[in-house]
């Protein structure tokens, strides 16, 4: 795949503020109660690293691997675990950051998951939400941004695990394949 262009979609600053907004109101939510951060590798991990700046609640951060994707821009549906986390989350105030969420099918197998390891309360985070693209129904409890069914990089999202490095998203157009 070649891309033929990339269009700014939202800016950094746009980022930057929906962001601040988040994390205020994730602080406000848990009410000094310390939130264990689950970032979920490589996309959303960006996107942790501002939210956790603007929470005011305690934070703990840990990585998962999670995929659905492989080398293509469509979800495979098959879902992999590459990483798990590094300690128990049992009784712990989760909250898993995803950098965008489209079919859900990685979500719902990654939610239903976590339950079995007894949190004390598990939310879900995205900076990007595809709702078009569900096929699994997944309640996302901190949206930053509905977006429509394109293909976008940026902020930590890829294509074929390059620009990730952008501060702003941008939708994908790929030149035609002959």
């Amino acid at each position: 795949m070649k891309v033929k262009n990339i269009r700014k979609y939202l800016t950094e600053e746009q980022i930057t503020e929906r962001v601040k907004a988040m994390g205020e109101q994730i602080s406000r939510d848990y009410g000094g109660e310390t939130v264990y951060l689950i970032c979920i590798l490589k996309g959303s991990i960006f996107f942790t690293c501002e939210l956790a700046k603007r929470i005011t609640s305690p934070v703990e951060i840990d990585f998962m691997s999670v995929s659905s994707y492989g080398a293509g821009t469509s979800s495979s549906g098959v879902v992999k675990i590459g990483k798990d986390l590094d300690t128990t989350i049992e009784g712990k105030n989760v909250l898993v950051v995803e950098d965008i969420i489209d079919s859900g099918r990685t979500l719902s197998y990654l939610l239903q998951n976590l339950k079995t390891r007894n949190p004390k309360s598990l939310k879900l985070c995205t900076l990007l939400d595809k709702p078009d693209r569900r096929v699994c129904d997944v309640k996302v409890d901190y949206v930053g941004f509905e977006i429509p069914d394109e293909f976008v990089v940026g902020f930590g999202l890829d294509l074929d695990q390059q620009y990730r490095n952008l501060p702003y998203i941008g939708c994908v157009e790929l030149e035609d394949e002959e």
